[in-house]
């Protein structure tokens, strides 16, 4: 078990550093948005590759952060029920979850997205807009954020089954979010 958490806290590492990505991917598409504005607005200048590498930004900023976002448990769960849970049970719902939802979805959209990636990529597909940009590093996004959302669920079946066994600490308190 103690390499399986290893392999865990190595994939919680991961999802941390794609995390900070993300988060400076928000920083930077702000910046071109707001320099594209400037661009156009104030000396009526415009480029379709600045626009869309904005598009390309918020792509990675979704992606690539989803695994943090289910390492740090602020996924999206069905709260009727899952407050309401007592002891272990949140952790055997979790686990239900994770094994019979997330998984195979991710698993399957994982295999699907690379397929496409690949298909773009030996293509060289290009934007169809005038001063577009190659498709590829966009599409990428989706494998990778899938791949990583995969490996994430692994890690948190791992972190649930140690817990379950006592020999990991793990936060079972669960606050359902402000709305």
């Amino acid at each position: 078990m103690n390499v399986l958490l290893k392999f865990a806290s190595c994939i919680d590492w991961i999802s941390g550093k794609l995390g900070t990505f993300a988060a400076w991917t928000v920083l930077l598409s702000a910046m071109i948005s707001a320099g594209n504005a400037f661009v156009r607005y104030g000396l009526d200048i415009t480029s379709n590759g600045m626009i869309e590498i904005q598009w390309y930004l918020f792509a990675y900023t979704v992606m690539v952060g989803a695994p943090l976002v289910l390492k740090v448990n602020e996924h999206v769960r069905v709260d009727l029920i899952y407050g309401k849970l007592k002891r272990n049970l949140p952790v055997y719902v979790d686990l239900f979850g994770l094994t019979v939802f997330l998984l195979p979805v991710i698993g399957l959209l994982t295999y699907l997205t690379s397929q496409y990636f690949w298909g773009i990529y030996v293509s060289g597909e290009m934007s169809q807009n005038a001063g577009g940009l190659i498709r590829w590093p966009a599409v990428l996004a989706m494998p990778l954020g899938f791949a990583m959302v995969w490996l994430q669920g692994v890690a948190e079946i791992i972190k649930r089954v140690a817990y379950l066994r006592g020999q990991y600490a793990m936060d079972t308190h669960y606050e359902k979010p402000l709305q």
